[in-house]
This record gives C-alpha cells, structure tokens and sequence, in this order.
C-alpha cells in the first residue's frame, strides 16, 4: 500500500524576502485610541477577496439584488417543478378529455390546474417529492442564512470603500481594479491592515486573494490531478467541471479535515516528510469518504442539474438555436492558461479577446462530408418549411392542425443548425496565422502545436480548451454521476503526490503567511532553461514550471502592475526581456527574432496583434500626455510598432506626472509601462480624457504582453531546434533528483515495506531513446548540463509526419530529431516506449522526531 502513493517531489529552499529590506518580521504598534477599524484585519484573505468581489459586482446594491435574486430562483426553480409535477391535469391542456362550461366552450388555462387539496394530496403522498423538498429546504436556509451573514460582512466592506478608500459606490463601477488596489497600499501606512508589515505590495495583495487558485494552477501545470482520461472509442479527453473543481477544493483547501489549518496557514503535520505515508493513507480515506457521499447525493444533485439546465437554457436555444454550436472556453481551459496571479478578470479580458481568433481558427475544420449531408438535409427541410409557412398564410387554421406548429419550429431548429455546418465559400482560413494570433492572446501553447495548426491532432487538443457549449452543457450534466468514480478511483491513488506537492511547494512568507511557491514567480526556484531562464534558474526538473508558466506569469504581473518593485534578480530578468525586445524592434543587426516571428505571417495579423485594436492604432500620446492622430500603423513594420510602445515612450508621456506622484526611482522607472494607473496618468485631465487614457493604457499593456509572449515563445522554439538532440541523450542525467535509492524509513519507525523500491511518479517525464538516436547538435550547452522537459513536447516523428514537422524539429544527416512523447498541455504518455522510469527516488529521512522544518521567505 506504501508504495502505491510514492513520489520523488524534492524539497524546495525559500527563495527571497518580500519584505522591503529591514522590516523582517516587523510588528507595528498603535496605541489603541488611534487605532482604525481596519487594524490589524485578522482574515486578510477574506478580506481582500471581498473587496475584491464586491469591485467586480460593481457595488453593494448590485452585489444585494444579484443575490437575492439568487435565493428567489432556487425557489421558483424547485416550486415550479413539483408544480408542473402535481398540480396540472395534462389530459385537459392536450384537449384529450372535455371540460364541462355553463357559460363557454373555451378552455382556459386555470381548467387544466387541479383543487389545491388535490395537488396537497399528490405532494404528501409521494415519498420522492417530499424528499427533494426537505433537501431543497434546508439547502435554502442555509443559503438564506449564509446571505444574511454576506450582508453584514459586505456591509462592513462597502465601509471600507467610502470611508478608507474614499470611493463612493456610486464611483465604484468606474474605478478600475488597479486603482483600488493603488489605493490599499497606500492606506496600509495610515491603517495598518496587516500588522506584520509596514507596507503592503501588489503581490501581497495577489497572493492572499489567489492563494488557493495559485496551487490550483499549479496542481494542473504539473499534471497532479485526474482530469485527463482514455475511455473506449473517445480516445483523450478532459473531463473538468464545476462540480469536480468544488470537490477538489474542498478536500484540499477548506473542507472538514482539509489540509490547510486556516486560509492562510497549512497544517504543520503536512510540513514534515517523515510521516509523509500516514498522511497520504489518511488522505485517501478522507477522499474515499467524500466520493460515497457524492455518490449518495448523486440523484439529487443530477435532479437540480437537469432542472436548472432546462431553465437557464431552454428559451435561448429557442430564440438562438445556433447557440449550442457556439464555442466558450472550457474550465479546464482557463486554470491551464491561467498565469500565476492572474485576477479573473485579467484572465477572462484575455481569453475574451483571443475569441474570435480561436473560433475562426475552429471553423477550419468542417468536415466536407457533414457539409455536403447539411446542405441537402437543409434543402428538404426548408423545402417542407416553405411549403407550410405558404399554407399557413394562406389559411391561418392550417395551425390548428395537430403538430403543424410544432413541426415548423422543429424545421426552422433543424436548419439552423445545418447552416453552422456549412462554412461561407467566400472566406480563407490560413490555420497557422490564426494559431499564432491566438498564442499573442492566451500565452500558452505546447510546442508540437507549431506547424501542425492545420491538423486534426492539434484541433482536437485545442477544442480541450475552447469547447461546444454543448458539450460544457452535457458535462456539467453527467458531472454528478463522474465525479465520484473520480474521487475514488482516480484521485485517491494520487494521495502521497499530493501530500508531497504541498510540503515541496509551500513557502511561508511574511505578513501574506503559506503559499504556493510557484506563485512567487522566482525565475532562479521554478524558472525553465528551455524559456530564457538559462543560467539563471537552479531548479530541478521537478521544480521547473511547465510550458514557460514561470517567466509568462512573471512578465504578465509585472506589465499589469508597473509600479510593483520586484527583487533583484527578477528585476535584471525582466529588463534583459525588455531590453532585448526593444533592441531588436529597433532593427539590431546582431539579432532577428522578432523579425522571423514578423516574417512567417501576413504583416495585416502581425500588425494586429502589435498595434491592438484599430481605433488605437492611429491614437498616440504626446509629450505632454496629449492625445494626438498619426496616420494607421496596421501595416507598417512590426518593429515600428513596437517603438511605440516601447517603456521610454510611455515613460516620457506621462514623466511629469509621476514625479509629481513620487514614483521616480530608478527600478519604479524601469518597470513603468503601458500599464500605467489610468487615474495617475490622467491627473489634471477632464473625465472624458481619464477614461480614454485608461483604455489606451489597458490596449497597450495588453499588447505589450502580447509581444513579449511572442517572443518568448520564439526564442523557446529557436532553443529546441539547436538543442533537440542534446536534451534525447542526455534526459536520464538531468540533475541529482532524478536518481534514485531504495526507501529508507529506519529513522521513522523501521517500517517492514520500506525495503520496497519506490516507483517514480507518472506525472513527471520520463524518455527512452528510440533505436535510431540523433546526431548531437555541436551549438549546444557541455553535456553535463541537464535536460528540461520543455524541449520534449513533441510526440516521435514517424515518416508520415516529417514533412509536417520540418519547422521544429532539427534533422540530421543520417538520422531525425527525437522527443519523448509530452501529451498536449502538460501531460507525459506513459504507453509504448514512453513507460515509467525503472529507477526509484532517495526518501528524505524521517523528521517525525525533530521539529517541522518550515522554510520562510524572510
């Protein structure tokens, strides 16, 4: 049993403070009689996420109705379905037995109700009805009384705003979030929300409001949870639902016996090695509990989903029949493109504007032979609908025929969707260019995407992310019968990785308490070599993030919040990655990245993505942060697009102001971009001048982002063609943490089963060469240097394949490139040659007799 839940997850060193310099483990003291009512706040997580929500539901009033109206649907939804259900003589509304009138012979719709007494009668005397109304009414008092509270709390919250911040609610709608956030870190000298801290940081902020969706992401980037399935004649898929998500935070975060003591502290039992295997069995009986109580609620919880469904989405398929062929980005979809501190509204702006793109993009693929069978299904369809809506203009009683009316909305349904199926023979769809414009807005695409954007491989990889409505619809239907079979025979076997994951990857840091070290964004603890963090990162292969996840987060947060003072290591990393760009958008002879990224696309799609949208593209700021017109830049170079964006221009738009507010040190000036506070650009301005220099602004920074995504995943793409080789034969020698010893556990108790090997983990890669290995690049780094698994994304090429491959993948002389085989957005195949690695991973010794061993950011 022991050895069913073995790892090989490595401790990880704390990596630097975030405290400014000096204030470690600092307590301030207020005297009481000028103590604020927000000193020393105890839940600053709680906190900061209800000011958080109550900015996003754009006030209290909203924020009040939305969830009253909230309580008043669970009723109606339940009360109208054991209406329908009792209440209604269906014999009397199909006309299927006569209703005897003194004074008419119509009937109306009050005939078809039964007496109350009755419809009582129905109700008391089934078992079932009665049922789901005492768990429908319990569910709904502790809604009502969980609102009662939210009053009360969001109350105190909307205080905080009009009293501290000094916005009225009325205002709130037109603050953007980094305004209020702006003005957090300044009341934190006055207030002193946080007592362990002098100053509050953007990422202090960040951290406590994302702390549990920053493991999250985490967990997915590194393949840890169950989502990922083969069932018989579906092939791959990802099964991620709302459901499944509340139980996985559940047993990890805030449920009864969850691994986290409060919101911000984990259990000091989880920070100790030793007893890494009790704690994993204890796990996976927790798990096992709480899979048999979904499994017991299954039937109800399956009712409420069928029935809410039904409301929510029957009148917009029959006003907009098509919807259900319309595509929305799926859950899995946004937590694997999610960066690390990544707001949701910063994440959902994103992935709203990649839309379009990644629909067109899926519009590529209509199958010729749906299109020929929908052209003629229509054909006889509307041949029958024309003949029927021709009768029923010419005799309005042809309605009254049983099934007419029925068919014609059946007809006008089945038409519509026909025409989804039928693409418009007026447009050109290039897949590679699409593929690349959505890459400048989601930031995150396996590397055996490239290339291949024209294949049905890849389409279906990507519609794991961008999903049928249709199919997020039948997901979240059957979610209540999957998710236990997934609690208890997937994720229950994946306990002792778990465990492991949150000992390895916690870090306490001060004033903001445990998190999630990927979170931290530290290039040197988590960076990638394979995403410019060569010669600048330590990590292990096991520490690594996926896919570049650290150094996109890292440039994400620091263009989102410009005036954040990262250290100094990140800072040198950020203004390298700037440097470089703006060097080569100045057109340096020594490099040409973002010239071959400009030149395998049309310029109208480079230009897009670099100029933003194309009211903004003729709007320049001017010295004096006037707005003036220049001529469209949509097709000129990408390099002078870049120029304009560049962080001297913006800086010396706005120079003026931010020294009048206090931001002119030198690593502030640094990081000061597009992203600027719109209000702090815009002091001394009109309302109207704030607001559209905000929108520029937000234009610009995403822009910025998006260029810089581009680039990184270019330099990423260069780096795997020179060094493919390399990396096959030298992936078994990594580092130290791949190797691996037998089992040692004579310190903690001399367990019997630790003579056992223990296996490596299936959610790291592994390779095995193939039989015809690869030349070794000569450009590559000595080979003692360990390989990344960014640099083997790509399944084995087979003769089939090659041509397709020929832009990333590096062919020798006598024989081709070779990469183990990654699955799609971070998985590792474990069939053929790809199986686990033989070796097992040295145990830490047992700490069960000394005290835990917390590293703290200090």
């Amino acid at each position: 049993m022991a050895a069913h839940f073995d790892t090989e997850y490595q401790r990880l060193e704390a990596s630097y403070s975030d405290s400014p310099p000096g204030e470690e483990n600092l307590l301030v003291h207020i005297p009481d009689g000028n103590k604020s009512p927000w000193h020393h706040i105890e839940n600053l997580d709680l906190f900061f996420q209800r000011v958080y929500n109550l900015h996003q539901k754009n006030g209290f009033t909203c924020m009040l109705l939305g969830e009253v109206f909230e309580l008043v649907q669970l009723l109606f939804v339940v009360g109208f379905t054991v209406f329908l259900a009792n209440c209604v003589d269906y014999d009397i509304l199909f006309a299927n037995k006569l209703v005897n009138h003194t004074d008419s012979s119509k009937v109306t719709l009050p005939d078809a109700f039964l007496p109350m007494d009755v419809c009582s009668a129905h109700i008391r005397d089934n078992v079932a009805v009665m049922f789901v109304l005492v768990i429908s009414g319990v569910f709904w008092l502790h809604r009502l009384i969980k609102f009662l509270y939210n009053v009360c709390c969001y109350w105190e919250i909307r205080s905080f705003y009009t009293n501290a911040l000094k916005i009225s609610m009325a205002e709130l709608p037109y603050f953007t979030w980094q305004e209020v956030q702006a003005r957090i870190v300044e009341i934190q000298k006055e207030h002193q929300i946080c007592i362990h801290k002098k100053e509050l940081t953007e990422l202090d902020i960040y951290h406590r409001i994302l702390r549990f969706k920053n493991y999250m992401v985490a967990m997915v980037n590194k393949s840890l949870l169950p989502v990922r399935f083969r069932p018989p004649l579906l092939g791959e898929i990802v099964f991620y639902t709302r459901g499944l998500k509340y139980n996985f935070e559940l047993i990890f975060f805030w449920g009864p016996g969850s691994l986290f003591k409060s919101e911000w502290s984990l259990k000091p039992e989880y920070k100790r090695g030793g007893n890494r295997l009790e704690l994993a069995e204890k796990l996976a009986s927790r798990i096992l509990w709480i899979g048999i109580a979904n499994l017991v609620l299954c039937p109800v919880i399956l009712v409420w989903q069928i029935l809410y469904a039904f409301f929510s989405y029957t009148e917009v398929i029959k006003r907009e029949p098509g919807s259900l062929g319309a595509r929305c980005w799926s859950l899995y979809g946004r937590c694997y493109l999610r960066h690390f501190n990544e707001l949701d509204h910063e994440l959902m702006s994103r992935l709203s504007k990649g839309y379009k793109a990644s629909s067109k993009y899926m519009n590529c693929f209509l199958s010729p032979l749906l299109t020929v069978v929908a052209k003629n299904v229509a054909f006889f369809a509307g041949s029958l609908l024309a003949v029927l809506i021709a009768l029923t203009i010419y005799d309005e009683d042809v309605l009254a025929v049983e099934h007419v009316l029925s068919s014609i909305t059946l007809l006008g349904v089945c038409i519509t969707i026909c025409r989804s199926f039928i693409p418009d023979k007026h447009l050109v769809y290039c897949p590679e260019q699409l593929l690349r414009v959505i890459l400048a807005h989601i930031h995150y695409m396996p590397d055996h995407w490239q290339g291949n954007a024209h294949r049905y491989e890849t389409r279906d990889q990507f519609s794991q992310l961008f999903q049928y409505k249709a199919v997020f619809i039948l997901e979240e239907l059957i979610s209540p019968v999957v998710t236990p079979f997934i609690l208890i025979f997937s994720l229950r076997r994946k306990s002792l990785e778990i465990i492991d994951f949150f000992r390895n990857f916690t870090v306490e840091v001060v004033g903001v308490g445990d998190t999630c070290s990927f979170a931290q964004m530290d290039v040197r603890q988590h960076g990638h070599p394979a995403w410019m963090s060569e010669g600048k990162t330590e990590a292990s292969i096991y520490q690594q993030a996926e896919d570049g996840k650290t150094e996109l987060s890292l440039m994400h947060f620091a263009i989102t919040n410009p005036q954040w003072n990262p250290p100094t290591e990140t800072t040198h990393f950020i203004s390298q990655l700037k440097e470089r760009v703006h060097r080569e958008a100045t057109g340096d002879a020594h490099t040409h990245t973002l010239t071959s990224l400009s030149e395998s696309e049309p310029r109208s799609l480079i230009a897009n993505f670099l100029t933003g949208p194309p009211s903004l593209a003729s709007l320049h700021l001017g010295r004096h942060g006037s707005m003036t017109n220049h001529e469209p830049i949509g097709n000129s170079d990408g390099a002078s697009a870049l120029r304009s964006l560049s962080v001297n221009s913006m800086r010396g738009s706005y120079s003026s102001t931010h020294r009048s507010a206090g931001h002119t040190s030198s690593a502030n000036r640094a990081m000061v971009g597009s992203g600027t506070d719109a209000r702090t650009a815009s002091s001394g301005s009109s309302a109207w001048e704030g607001q559209l220099t905000s929108l520029v602004l937000s234009e610009y920074a995403s822009t910025e982002m998006s260029i810089h995504a581009l680039y990184i995943h270019e330099l990423h793409k260069q780096q795997s063609q020179g060094e493919l080789s390399r990396h096959t034969w030298h992936r078994q020698d990594s580092d130290d943490s791949s190797d691996s010893v037998t089992e040692d556990r004579g310190a903690g108790g001399g367990n019997p089963s630790s003579r056992n090997p223990i296996p490596r983990s299936h959610t790291f890669p592994v390779s095995t060469p193939t039989s015809t290995p690869a030349p070794v690049s000569n450009s590559g780094p000595p080979p003692d240097r360990g390989a990344t698994p960014g640099q083997e994304e790509a399944p084995v090429q087979t003769n089939s394949q090659h041509r397709c491959w020929a832009n990333t993948v590096s062919v020798g002389s006598e024989g081709r490139g070779v990469r183990s085989a990654r699955g799609p957005m971070g998985g590792w195949a474990e069939d053929g040659n790809q199986g686990r690695h033989p070796y097992t991973v040295p145990e830490e010794g047992s700490e069960d007799d000394t005290p835990p061993n917390i590293h703290k950011v200090t």
